[in-house]
């Protein structure tokens, strides 16, 4: 019998794992000090079971005495360095387990993993990659097939399938045996189809719709479920990511913090940094079925949602751009500052051996590369921090930007032929402005007259502008090829100015100087403006473009009022500075100060909100671990803290609330 109620809850979890014999018996022979293999790169469809197998995987290596990592692909952000982060101190491990979860969105690091990462871990390192697609051939040449898998995950089978449903509560035959022919073997269909059962009471699977997640999505959607959920999974669908911030601004009628714990428990919810996210299968199926369903609700939702993003986004969280940019449906502009990673493609930083590369592939596209190259050069010799690549998954250079603004753009741009006028024009109109200016956006790959269907300039101008130090942008320079369609789509389509005594021909090669206003809104305005056009709304009120930084208010200025909302607020926001600096419990001169000051607050009523009793310093410990430490996830937490999922998000919203009573307590006092 398990000690503890986490060991409990992992014996049960193992528990209701069926099948896979074959595979478990093989990763169970890795699990020596001369494994057969290293590297397995497991594959399968959406929905076949590929995320619980590395969770048993996981279980059975630290049983074995591996320190298991796991790295979810929909979690790394388009930025250089967001991998190493993710492993940091893998190094320093003996026995190293690291599994790759939904490696399909992350594929592009295939030859990165092969020539850097892998080759320096210990040599009793295994590594595990699960997604979608069969591994390319690359990871069996080279003398990589003598150390490399490829595993195929099939459907289950009709007798553990049986099992399957067997352990999530459903007994009736017939049920079962509709269920197994009905789901072809996919665990996710089979639990989810369980959980209707076991709401509903009875099933009924339509033999007219093939979509198997859309079906099962459809029967839930007919089950009254508790506390208005379908519109938390409606806001899931629609959203990047979901989290309690997000669901109290888009559902107000519903408690924030218990529908976000209901939606972690769902079998279809898949935890992401900061929060949660649906199963890429089911997450489309709800939502084409949500705006066929009821198109005006869909419209609202994604309205708040957008609404919600902007507000936090200019409050000093720039990459929710990226979410912004997700609701934003025109390819066109997807084209040119997208929020879908690549399977096939990934960021980087320039490299050694790239200029070479650069030259080559130019001049088989038609660039003659002398004076064009002449001035180009110089970026890459010296001004690397302003340049953003893409690679595939062979490691070879896909495209390459560089991106400057006025205060960053080194010495070298005051005299090239291109940045400097623009940067003398941007520093004469535009002073007191947010400006970036695009040097050169070159998709090395596509055409010359561009491709819709390419994510490499969509991948590297949003790396640019992450990187670029501007939050919110109000004008940026574009460098338009004449030639490239789809370049002179995407100004067309987001509005951008020619201005032709600012154009510049080298090698023969026009490069146009579009400049784009986004407005006094700045990009994140123009952005979310575009998502109310594109719902049929008016647009919306326009927020001016401030400093990142807010500044306190006056002495004899009343601030704005404070209620336990406020307060929880912060408490989710302590790792976001400048969302803490614009807290109203804030106070101090710089936004150092400000932040600083919201976290006494919080860390004071810490301290001092709880009893000594164990029911109260087991509230102290969650709210500690659920908030005040910034390495723990909530699910980390409950499981380091011996409760059920359950029992620790109900505790951390009794824990937050009196968090908030000791804070206003203290203020009325005061």
């Amino acid at each position: 019998m398990p000690s503890t109620l986490a060991q409990r809850l992992a014996r049960r979890d193992e528990e209701r794992f069926v099948g896979r014999e074959a595979e478990l018996a093989y990763f169970d022979s890795l699990f020596v000090d001369d494994p057969p293999a290293s590297v397995v790169l497991i594959h399968g469809v959406g929905g076949i079971g590929k995320s619980t197998l590395l969770r048993e995987i996981a279980r059975r290596g630290e049983r074995c005495g591996w320190q298991a990592r796991l790295v979810e692909g929909r979690e790394l952000a388009p930025v250089p360095g967001d991998l190493e982060d993710a492993l940091a101190g893998v190094l320093d491990e003996a026995r190293p387990l690291i599994l790759f979860d939904t490696y399909e969105r992350m594929s592009a690091l295939g030859g990165y993993l092969r020539q850097r990462l892998i080759p320096s871990l210990p040599d009793r390192a295994i590594v595990v990659l699960a997604g979608r697609k069969a591994p390319d051939a690359d990871w069996f040449m080279n003398g990589w097939e003598q150390i490399c898998v490829d595993m195929e995950i099939a459907p289950l089978r009709d007798e553990e399938a049986r099992s399957l449903l067997v352990e999530h509560g459903v007994d009736s035959d017939a049920i079962t045996d509709a269920l197994i022919g009905w789901a072809d073997g996919s665990p996710l269909a089979l639990a989810l189809a369980a959980e209707a059962v076991r709401d509903g009471g009875a099933w009924q699977a339509n033999p007219d719709q093939p979509n198997l997640a859309r079906a099962i999505i459809r029967r839930l959607a007919q089950t009254d479920l508790d506390g208005g959920n379908l519109d938390v999974v409606g806001v899931a669908a629609l959203a990047r990511c979901t989290n309690a911030r997000l669901l109290r601004d888009v559902l107000p009628e519903v408690d924030p913090d218990e529908a976000e714990a209901w939606l972690r428990s769902r079998t279809f919810a898949e935890p992401l940094r900061d929060g949660v996210t649906m199963h890429d299968l089911v997450r489309r199926a709800v939502r084409a079925d949500l705006r066929r369903r009821d198109p005006q609700r869909e419209r609202e939702l994604r309205r708040r949602i957008a609404d919600h993003l902007h507000a936090r986004a200019l409050r000093g969280e720039p990459r929710l751009s990226v979410d912004l940019a997700e609701l934003i449906e025109n390819p066109v502009v997807r084209w040119g500052f997208g929020a879908e990673g690549s399977v096939r493609y990934r960021v980087d930083e320039a490299r050694d051996g790239d200029s070479d590369q650069i030259i080559a592939m130019t001049g088989k596209r038609g660039y003659e590369a002398s004076e064009w190259w002449t001035h180009t050069e110089p970026f890459f010799a010296s001004a690397r921090d302003r340049i953003v690549t893409v690679r595939d998954a062979a490691e070879e250079l896909s495209g390459f930007c560089i991106c400057v603004t006025p205060t960053n753009a080194p010495t070298i741009a005051d005299d090239d032929p291109l940045l400097g006028p623009w940067l003398a024009y941007a520093r004469r109109e535009w002073a007191n402005e947010s400006v970036i200016l695009w040097r050169d956006s070159v998709d090395l790959v596509a055409p010359q007259t561009g491709e819709i269907g390419s994510p490499i300039t969509a991948l590297m101008n949003t790396a640019a502008i992450l990187r670029s130090g501007e939050v919110n942008p109000r004008y940026a320079f574009l460098p338009i090829d004449p030639e490239n369609e789809m370049a002179v789509a995407f100004s067309a389509a987001v509005g951008a100015t020619h201005i032709p005594e600012l154009d510049i021909e080298m090698d023969g090669i026009t490069s146009q100087c579009h400049v784009l206003d986004y407005g006094e809104g700045g990009k994140l305005g123009a952005q979310r403006a575009m998502i109310y056009a594109e719902l049929g709304l008016a647009a919306p009120p326009i927020e001016p473009v401030t400093p990142s930084h807010p500044a306190p208010p006056a002495a004899d200025e009343p601030g704005p009022a404070i209620d336990a909302d406020v307060i929880r607020d912060a408490l989710r926001s302590l790792d976001q500075p400048l969302e803490l600096a614009a807290s109203p419990l804030a106070t101090g001169a710089t936004p150092e100060d400000r932040a600083a000051s919201v976290r006494a607050i919080i860390a004071d009523a810490v301290a001092n909100a709880f009893g000594d009793a164990a029911d109260e310093q087991l509230l102290r410990r969650i709210i500690e671990r659920g908030y005040l430490d910034p390495t723990a996830s909530h699910e980390s937490a409950a499981s380091d803290l011996n409760v059920s999922r359950a029992t620790y998000f109900r505790r951390l919203r009794i824990a937050s609330q009196r968090v908030a009573d000791y804070v206003l307590a203290t203020r009325a006092k005061d």
